[in-house]
């Protein structure tokens, strides 16, 4: 999934299609982050575990990595790879996807965009955080906030597609021309949105969902998402197809 379609994740770390003028390559590092059990004692009440794999190097440069790759099975994954924006650090801790528990769950959460105006801009919000929550930011970026606003309202009980809309609408409020593709999973559903950025997705005969920035190949099931859109999206299964929808923000 990551690393073997014609235009895997892998590709688009040295050859994106479509950039948004947010630069060239994504060379400022990546990560992978994917829902694993324990075969040996699982139940239905378990709560999946999580793994993550960053780096603030270059996706196609990590030998170790596309050597994992080729080993590691998963029901849910989320991956990404890095264009720092100018005047933000270029670290492991500032590569997605970022992870945190609330609300009884493991999130995974990516942001593919940019925050106009950064940080002035996002002053007001962020104080809105609890000081832990601010304290325990992993960087200084607009990525690691937006996803700390995120988290919060999780974990004070919004359902995650509100949680995620009503971050977008706030920041977009606070910082007018913003970019803001998030991207968040719990290993059991996926809630994205399209905010001046490309996104698209397409289901799998065996019940399966893939959301991406970009296609990873030709097939004519991948299918766009319109500018200001939220998708939540719910696995299904060879028998069961998988449930999307696709609203206004």
């Amino acid at each position: 999934m990551v690393t073997e379609p014609p235009h895997s994740l892998l590709v688009q770390s040295y050859a994106p299609a479509d950039m948004r003028g947010g630069g060239t390559v994504n060379a400022d590092g990546f990560g992978v982050g994917w829902y694993v059990r324990d075969l040996l004692s699982y139940s239905s009440e378990d709560h999946a575990r999580t793994a993550l794999y960053r780096r603030d190097d270059p996706m196609w440069t990590d030998a170790s990595f596309l050597d994992v790759a080729r080993a590691v099975e998963t029901t849910a994954l989320v991956a990404a790879v890095r264009s720092a924006t100018v005047g933000m650090p270029v670290s492991t801790a500032a590569c997605a996807p970022f992870r945190g528990e609330a609300a009884g769950a493991t999130w995974l959460f990516s942001h593919n965009g940019v925050v106009r105006g950064w940080p002035q801009s996002m002053a007001d919000l962020a104080a809105t955080l609890p000081a832990v929550d601010l304290l325990t930011t992993e960087a200084a970026t607009d990525s690691a906030l937006l996803w700390a606003l995120v988290r919060a309202r999780i974990a004070a009980g919004k359902d995650p597609a509100d949680a995620v809309a009503g971050v977008v609408a706030e920041a977009l409020a606070a910082a007018p021309g913003s970019r803001l593709n998030l991207l968040l999973s719990d290993g059991d559903q996926v809630v994205a949105t399209a905010v001046d950025h490309a996104l698209a997705y397409r289901t799998h005969p065996d019940g399966g969902v893939t959301v991406a920035s970009e296609p990873l190949d030709d097939d004519d099931a991948w299918v766009p998402l319109n500018d200001g859109t939220l998708l939540v999206a719910r696995p299904g299964s060879a028998h069961d197809p998988p449930a999307v929808s696709v609203t206004a923000l």
